[in-house]
């Protein structure tokens, strides 16, 4: 145990030689930086499917398609809320000594916009593949669509979590 410099005791990560305040700060730095990929991806998609309704040719797609495209859009736009969430977060928790409920919350948060995000990239494909195949076509794509993104971002990063964590669960 050390004595940080406000005079207060702190446990130190050996490994890393940090305390847990400098650990809430890393854990921040690398969220930001994730979230400035999704969030760039999400946004263009949601700022792409906006446009949409709007353009000629719209009105030609069946009511199936237009309703799982508008829930696609509502999928998107709640990615791009819940991606962005993180900011406003820290905004009216700044200063108030939170980066503990500030990292946790984020990254509750950054989990659901990607949960959200892989919803409405499975309606765009789905009625991608519907316009251009059909309806078995459509449903083959979104199952495969949603398998791959289960596989890719739960399944696979859940079992290197599993072989990378610390003794304490924590990294």
């Amino acid at each position: 145990m050390t004595v940080a410099d406000d005079g207060s005791a702190s446990e130190r990560d050996p490994e890393r030689n940090e305390t847990r305040t400098e650990r809430l700060d890393r854990n921040w730095a690398s969220l930001l930086q994730e979230l400035r990929v999704v969030q760039t991806g999400g946004q263009i998609l949601t700022g792409l499917m906006l446009t949409i309704p709007f353009q000629e040719g719209f009105e030609e797609l069946t009511t199936r398609e237009q309703r799982i495209f508008v829930l696609s859009l509502v999928f998107a736009v709640l990615s791009t809320i819940t991606l962005i969430s993180p900011v406003a977060l820290h905004r009216l928790l700044f200063r108030r000594h939170a980066i503990d409920r500030l990292v946790d919350r984020a990254h509750r948060l950054t989990l659901i916009g990607i949960t959200f995000l892989g919803l409405a990239l499975t309606g765009v494909v789905s009625v991608i593949f519907d316009i251009a195949f059909g309806g078995w076509a459509a449903l083959a794509a979104a199952i495969i669509a949603v398998a791959v993104f289960v596989v890719m971002w739960v399944a696979l990063p859940l079992r290197e979590r599993r072989h990378l964590d610390g003794p304490d669960g924590r990294t």
